[in-house]
Formats: structure tokens, sequence, C-alpha cells
């Protein structure tokens, strides 16, 4: 090490501490970062994800959605068989986690769908989308998960 002063007492020191105390310092800091970090960690673990899906049929329109599944298949799932009641070609439009999905129709029949961290992000995500396809786009469909 460079710097090293010595004492009387034969204490090898630097900046004035011993490196006895540096030492200890420098653990205690350590294990206050490690701790922090594995409470961080821990808490992050234990946090539910939670998802949900909106399914569209091209043809006619009709939704089916789902909210707060555990995993991405179930919601897309529920989703889909609630659409299938009314019509056979029902596909995903969007699904989400933690999160909101959204369904916008335009006047001639296209659509567009996405998913936002919030409501209005959402809507707004999916009339864009929409508007990629078709023109005057409304959101038809609303949907967010616990998060």
């Amino acid at each position: 090490m460079t710097g090293l002063n010595v004492k009387r007492n034969g204490q090898a020191t630097t900046g004035g501490h011993t490196l006895g105390q540096t030492f200890k310092f420098t653990n205690a800091v350590s294990c206050i970062i490690v701790l922090a970090a594995l409470t961080f960690n821990t808490s992050s673990a234990f946090a539910k994800d939670y998802f949900g899906a909106i399914a569209i049929s091209p043809s006619n329109k009709a939704m089916g959605w789902s909210f707060d599944y555990g995993n991405r298949w179930k919601a897309e799932q529920v989703a889909l068989k609630k659409c299938s009641k009314y019509a056979g070609d029902c596909k995903i439009a969007t699904w989400f986690r933690n999160a909101c999905g959204a369904v916008s129709v335009g006047a001639n029949g296209g659509w567009g769908a996405d998913w936002g961290k919030n409501r209005k992000q959402a809507r707004w995500k999916s009339r864009k989308m929409c508007k990629k396809y078709d023109s005057y786009c409304k959101v038809k469909k609303t949907i967010c998960t616990r998060h």
C-alpha cells in the first residue's frame, strides 16, 4: 500500500485511521449495501404480476377480455373464450402485464390495439395504431389489471 505511516505503537495507519479501523468500516459499509440489495430484491421477488388480454373478431368486431390473471397464457385463453361466444375468428389484439390495454375501431372496420402503463396511455396508443389502418378511430374497450 502507498502512504502508510508507522506510529510509535507500531500500528500502520492510512490517513489517520488504523488499518483495522478502515477494514471494520469497509466491512460495515459492505454489509449494509448487501443487506439493502437483498431487501430490495426480496421485496420485488414477492411482487405479483397481473396479466390481462383483449381478443377481437376482425369480421364483426366482437371482443372478449380478461384481467388480473397469474400468467399471460391464462389471460389470453379467457379473452379468446369470451370473444368466441360471439364470433369464430377471434384473435388476441393485445396483452398486458401490470398495465392497461385498449382497442380502437375505425369508421371503415379497421382497428388497432396497444397497451400502456395507465388507461390514458393505452387509449392513446390504440387510437394511434388504429389510425395506421383506418380513420375516425374511437376507443371501444379499455381494461386494466390491478398494478
